[in-house]
């Protein structure tokens, strides 16, 4: 359906620093709507290269890699209205929740929480707001808006602090493993060398650590928090 079907603008989504798109994309008698995110609405920035898309490509096959299902079907699309861009799938669900309510109001959320908490680490997220947790209709959480991840320096910025220094779990460890030694071509394939040989040293410390990243500093955090 995203990868095939005719993509028909509906209406910007507000308060995005890059122009969003809400989107129904269509493939026969079968419709479903998704958030389209075009090169040509990137705002300049300094310390990343236009073609944030990819970076929320390379995400969701992170995600896949590891089996982990936490960010929503994204592919690249370069016949959509405004030009190349992601499409990602949308995620029906309260939008009066976020990863602070979530957190604070049930606590069979923090496994897949804190798991969001590791992706981030690992995919070096600068911008995971609270607003950026979703809980579906289905109570699945999902991660979303990755624009921003996978630089060669350091530069995570996250509002998930509360399971810093926590164990993570051996099975986590195991899916994580793999990476050190390769990254899957598709994945590498959107980044570039430096970020990518980053990304493997991110998850050689987890390895040699088995811990929730740590922030000593108190000002890892993006802003707004939410």
């Amino acid at each position: 359906m995203l990868g095939e079907g005719r993509v028909e603008l509906l209406a910007r989504i507000p308060r995005s620093s890059n122009a969003t798109f809400l989107v129904r994309v269509t493939c026969g008698g079968d419709s479903s709507h998704a958030v389209y995110k075009p090169e040509s609405g990137e705002r300049p920035l300094s310390d990343f290269e236009p073609g944030l898309y990819r970076r929320e490509r390379a995400a969701y096959l992170l995600s896949e890699y590891l089996r982990w299902g936490l960010v929503p079907p994204t592919l690249i699309r370069d016949d959509s209205p405004l030009g190349v861009g992601s499409l990602q799938w949308f995620v029906p669900c309260d939008y009066s929740e976020h990863y602070f309510t979530l957190y604070e109001d049930d606590p069979e959320t923090h496994a897949a929480l804190s798991r969001i908490a590791l992706f981030d680490y690992v995919a070096n997220n600068t911008d995971r707001k609270s607003g950026h947790v979703l809980r579906g209709h289905d109570g699945r959480i999902w991660g979303i808006d990755h624009g921003l991840c996978f630089a060669a320096d350091f530069k995570l910025r996250t509002v998930i602090w509360d399971f810093a220094g926590q164990a993570v779990p051996d099975a986590l460890l195991e899916d994580l493993a793999p990476l050190v030694v390769d990254v899957p071509a598709n994945l590498a394939d959107l980044l570039d060398a430096a970020e990518v040989r980053a990304l493997r040293r991110r998850v050689q410390r987890v390895l040699d650590t088995g811990v929730l990243p740590v922030d000593p500093t108190g000002m890892r955090y993006p802003w707004p928090l939410v």
